[in-house]
């Protein structure tokens, strides 16, 4: 098989490695990712006009396409290769809503009654802002309606202190988009589970936790995620069997309600949730694999990706997708003050720092697989395999040693301590 693979993250090298396992790759890069370009046969330049994508596609011969960041499904892509009779594992524009675009997700909760939907209201000026907090108390979270690339939301209580900045911070939301979206803050353990879907049917992955947060303890600003954790049994330890079906069944009634509504969804979906005292609730919904946490289920995946692809498309998906029994954990290295003001760096990989229980993902990096320069965003996904999760963390700790240059990693994540903190908590 010709597999064509849009994106060039941390994301993507997981899945381009996956689909080289079996079959021939060509990449569409929006940055030099030394080993996309080392995996793949042909590689070309990300460009927003779609057609040259399809004559890429064309000229290449491809038999799937898979799209990665939410970025280009939120353009016409997907819909231009179809109508080239090019087949793709991923959702058109339309379908892709349910991520890029909040006010269509929750209106979709809205109409088909679908459990897990939080109290939220849409504002369109600034005189009904102001309006909302002098008759409403309590702390909500304040939303771009659009992508934010995991950045862009704030919330009561966390990063905004007051009705004052409240007020403020969705003002500037809605001077530059016209709309913001108000949801009333739950407290909880978050979650992330990931699914395959045809539109019909859907085959679960892992669950696993994303750390969001700059700094260790979880404090700082929100970032496009810092690392994640998976357990060896696919759901985690502060997290109940029931809490986890729960959520399986909201994000069915998700891909059911699409297909309802005429917009049927086909292609990796993943919901954000959250555990609350009152129930699972839908934090966000998301129309392709996480970043980090779709490294870490691809990385544990040991059925063909490609024929999972191909059953998306011809809607025959199947219930058997296998995965290791391990625990894994990535951390992120990001350049010095990301987050904040990112500043480029070099970062020095010596040979052979790969094993059984670990991998190396590169993501916002150019150079080579010795030598990498940072960009502004994450650089490299370090990923420990092992029978716990504290085990999978020590592993990534290990390696370090392997790794020189100017860096900035959250050593806290998956540590014993932080699991027994979450456990009693």
């Amino acid at each position: 098989m010709n597999v064509l693979l849009v994106g060039s993250g941390g994301r993507e090298d997981a899945i381009a490695r996956k689909i080289r396992e079996t079959d021939t790759l060509y990449s569409v890069v929006t940055n030099d990712n030394p080993s996309i370009l080392r995996l793949s046969k042909d590689v070309m330049e990300y460009s927003a006009d779609s057609y040259k994508i399809v004559d890429f596609a064309k000229k290449n011969k491809i038999d799937i396409a898979f799209i990665g960041p939410d970025g280009v499904l939120e353009t016409d892509l997907v819909d231009r290769l179809l109508e080239n009779h090019i087949p793709v594992a991923s959702p058109t524009q339309k379908a892709a809503m349910i991520e890029t675009s909040k006010e269509y997700m929750r209106g979709l909760m809205k109409k088909y009654r679908i459990k897990g939907d939080i109290e939220n209201t849409l504002i369109k000026s600034r005189e009904d802002l102001e309006k909302f907090f002098k008759e409403n108390d309590g702390e909500y979270a304040i939303k771009p309606i659009g992508l934010t690339g995991g950045k862009g939301v704030k919330v009561m209580g966390l990063q905004i202190n007051g009705a004052a900045e409240a007020i403020a911070y969705g003002s500037e939301i809605l001077e530059r988009d016209g709309k913001v979206l108000l949801e009333k803050r739950e407290i909880g353990e978050e979650f992330s589970i990931q699914a395959f879907t045809d539109g019909t049917h859907i085959a679960f992955m892992p669950v696993v936790q994303d750390y969001k947060r700059l700094y260790e303890d979880d404090l700082g600003p929100n970032t496009g995620g810092m690392g994640s954790i998976s357990d060896k049994n696919f759901i985690l330890p502060f997290i109940t069997i029931d809490t986890v079906n729960e959520a399986r069944e909201i994000l069915k009634k998700i891909v059911n309600s699409m297909k309802e509504d005429g917009n049927p969804f086909k292609g990796v979906i993943y919901g954000q949730f959250m555990d609350t005292d009152h129930g699972v609730k839908v934090i966000e919904v998301n129309s392709r694999f996480a970043d980090p946490e779709g490294i870490n289920v691809l990385t544990i995946l040991k059925s063909n990706l490609v024929d999972i692809f191909l059953d998306i498309y011809s809607e025959t998906l199947k219930d058997n997708i296998k995965f290791m029994s391990k625990a894994t954990v990535l951390k992120y290295i990001v350049p010095p003050g990301y987050g904040i003001k990112p500043a480029e760096s070099e970062i020095t990989i010596k040979d052979n720092i790969e094993s059984d229980n670990f991998r190396l993902y590169y993501s916002s990096v150019s150079g080579t697989m010795n030598r990498v320069k940072t960009s502004k965003s994450r650089a490299l996904a370090l990923i420990g395999i092992g029978d716990s999760i504290y085990e999978a963390s020590d592993i990534v700790e290990e390696k370090l040693q392997y790794i020189s240059g100017d860096y900035y990693i959250r050593h806290d994540i998956g540590t014993e301590q932080m699991l027994k903190r979450k456990i009693k908590g």
